[in-house]
């Protein structure tokens, strides 16, 4: 290896490191997971290694572009297999893995936390270009003349389809202003009640009458479950409090709710019903594939969705 090679070798590994927190960014926001974007990482970093250098002068946005068709590559072979898998299906059940999410859990919930549950179930309905064009626009702050050539779309067209994007992560709530606040809170203080394993907390957030509905795969079971009762479903709601670091609130359908997901894919949502009082009188927990395709997911904050950032412009 001549001086000149090694040179470029040394600048490249250097500026990987430096720009790894970015890139491990990218590409967990077009993954959705933690685990898999260290796979893309590691396959940026040997196709980079193997790449002619000479003429690239912005090292950041030259990986950024490197991690990004990595990532195009794998929502499209993961959209292709969905495909597949739907066609191949004829009516059989997908059963939701509620086990232990694969890989690191703490570091899963982490980027549910930094980019919110809700966002992630979205971004998951997109198209690969979509969620592209999305992604590095809305997150990033990369100019859609820039992201064009990764999804081989013209600029006008790529933000088309991050406009179309926008419109599928943003929701309004469908009740009156006064309700929903009301609804939201008691929403999310039964999400910081069930991670926190705050019994007390859980009963007084329910009704005394409340009854819990879970259909057959939530556990999984032979048949749905009904518990009813404030003290039981609390009890029901601390078994659940490993479930609970994946969950996020979420619109479902114009109404608060939980959505649980695992490596950015919908796995359960949980529906809520309300009294005059603002007490949780009942309780649906959806993990039939049918039954949340056919629920309307939305982010409750879109506004907060950007990383306010930005990056270095893409090289062409």
């Amino acid at each position: 290896m001549d001086d000149i090679t090694r040179d470029a070798g040394r600048r490249l590994a250097e500026r990987f490191e430096a720009d790894r927190a970015h890139l491990t960014a990218v590409a967990q926001r077009l993954l959705g997971s933690a685990a898999e974007a260290d796979d893309a990482l590691q396959e940026a970093w040997l196709r980079a290694r193997q790449a002619d250098l000479d003429a690239v002068q912005n090292l950041t946005g030259w990986l950024t572009t490197v991690v990004t068709r990595v990532c195009l590559n794998l929502l499209r072979a993961r959209r292709n297999r969905r495909e597949d898998f739907l066609d191949a299906r004829d009516g059989a059940h997908d059963t939701p893995a509620l086990s232990a999410v694969a890989g690191d859990p703490a570091r899963e919930a982490l980027l549910a936390d930094q980019v919110g549950v809700a966002l992630l179930v979205v971004l998951d309905t997109l198209g690969p270009a979509e969620r592209v064009a999305f992604v590095l626009h809305d997150m990033f702050a990369v100019p859609f003349e820039d992201i064009a050539p990764l999804i081989e779309k013209t600029p006008a067209a790529t933000r088309q389809l991050a406009s179309r994007a926008r419109r599928r992560v943003q929701g309004r709530p469908a009740a009156p202003a006064a309700d929903a606040v009301r609804r939201r809170r008691a929403v999310e203080a039964f999400l910081a009640a069930t991670r926190g394993g705050d019994f007390t907390a859980l009963v007084a957030l329910l009704h005394p009458d409340v009854v819990l509905h879970a259909d057959a795969l939530v556990v999984p079971t032979p048949e749905p479950i009904t518990v009813r009762g404030a003290e039981p479903v609390a009890h029901g709601a601390m078994a659940a409090m490993a479930r609970a670091r994946l969950t996020g609130l979420a619109l479902l359908d114009g109404e608060f709710g939980l959505v649980m997901a695992e490596r950015g894919r919908p796995r359960l949502v949980l529906a809520f019903a309300f009294g005059a009082d603002a007490r949780i009188t009942r309780i649906d927990v959806v993990a039939e594939p049918e039954r949340l395709h056919a629920t309307e997911i939305a982010v409750v904050d879109p506004a907060r969705t950007g990383t306010g950032g930005g990056i270095e412009e893409l090289d062409q």
